[in-house]
């Protein structure tokens, strides 16, 4: 990086921005993997069980599971991500001068690439990482709406939980991508209708029938036997969650609200700091040829935000929820982009001030976390 380079804000950022995720990254692998690591035991040993593909596929390919398997998997699924976004990126906007506030605001918001380095194996960054590729390859089959469905599928089997956080993300992509285009017939609507239909009973089944019927210890004793060092069984604490029914959860989750809340104001302040990119967003959808097609983009926006709210009820990982729903504002603008316009909307100023603070501000911050903000 020359000189020049340095003296231009944005890309100073991004070089700072690379620093930030190398960080992450080094405290992250210093924590005990507590979560993600029990994510690789659980297979289908024990029959049909939530939360089980992942280890699944890992017990195909080995027997014994060590724990640095959680940072390499994770650590390879988040530099695709990382690749497959900006060649998305490049796709959608391209690289020029103009653009890089716009790639600042993404690419280093404290919700997007920096906090899934923070939760390096959990399942979030499979949903985002299946979203990216929808919106990279083309859509103009019924093989489009087969493949969103097969995604959401694996989504849904990885974790129940994708129903809310990404599937309704992929669902308005499909619908923005294909049936705006392409119009609806009988044929696509009904290919969506089962595509729906199937997603949706994959989720009861996860859901509902999902949960190990065998004994707690005898569950245990089968991940310890995965384990490639079975000393370690403080990683084996999170077992309870493939027995705790629904309703557990959500009684969890509000006996948590009172000091969760608390963090409501921090989330508020970091969306704000993304008003920038909030503001073009908007002059994205305002600016779409078609009326109809404003309508459909908010109503999307609407659900989407509607089954994140619905998270906060449920589960209370609230910095998650709100990171992976900012996460799915910036792929759908990503899809709103490739909608016909009757004009252009004015990129995200280079040479404002406050908009550069607030990018600044938004660079320095590492990640927001998994429950609480920070």
């Amino acid at each position: 990086m020359n000189l020049r380079d340095w003296q231009n804000p944005w890309r100073l950022m991004l070089a700072v921005n690379a620093a930030v995720f190398v960080g992450v990254f080094l405290h992250k692998i210093s924590l005990p993997p507590y979560v993600p690591y029990i994510h690789l035991l659980v297979d289908y040993h024990f029959g049909f069980t939530k939360r089980a593909l992942i280890g699944a596929v890992v017990s195909l390919f080995t027997a014994k599971v060590p724990v640095w398997l959680v940072f390499a998997l994770a650590g390879a699924v988040w530099l695709i991500t990382l690749g497959l976004f900006v060649k998305l990126f490049q796709r959608t906007f391209g690289f020029e001068q103009k653009h890089l506030p716009l790639f600042v605001f993404m690419a280093g918001s404290p919700f997007f690439l920096k906090n899934f380095m923070h939760t390096l194996g959990h399942f979030d960054i499979y949903g985002c990482l299946l979203t990216i590729v929808l919106l990279l390859i083309p859509a103009r089959s019924l093989g489009y709406i087969r493949l969103a469905a097969a995604f959401s599928v694996v989504l849904v089997l990885i974790h129940h939980i994708h129903v809310l956080m990404y599937v309704p993300t992929i669902a308005a992509i499909v619908v923005l991508r294909y049936y705006l285009v392409q119009g609806v017939t009988p044929q696509n609507l009904f290919t969506g209708i089962v595509a729906l239909t199937i997603t949706g009973v994959i989720f009861i089944a996860a859901q509902f029938s999902g949960t190990v019927s065998v004994p707690q210890q005898t569950f245990i004793d089968h991940l310890q036997s995965r384990m490639s060092d079975p000393s370690r069984s403080d990683l084996l604490s999170f077992a309870f969650i493939w027995y705790q029914p629904l309703s557990k959860e959500i009684a969890d989750t509000w006996a948590r609200l009172p000091h969760n809340i608390l963090g409501i104001p921090v989330f508020a302040l970091l969306i704000w700091l993304h008003t920038p990119l909030w503001r073009y967003f908007a002059g994205l959808i305002g600016a779409l040829a078609n009326a109809m097609h404003r309508r459909v983009v908010i109503s999307a926006l609407i659900i989407i935000s509607a089954g994140y709210l619905l998270m906060f009820a449920i589960v209370f990982d609230y910095s998650r929820w709100v990171s992976n729903w900012a996460v799915c504002m910036f792929l759908i603008l990503h899809a709103v982009k490739t909608l016909p316009a009757s004009r252009e909307t004015p990129p995200i100023p280079t040479d404002d001030t406050k908009t550069t603070i607030f990018a600044a501000i938004l660079t320095l911050i590492p990640r927001v976390g998994i429950v609480r903000p920070f």
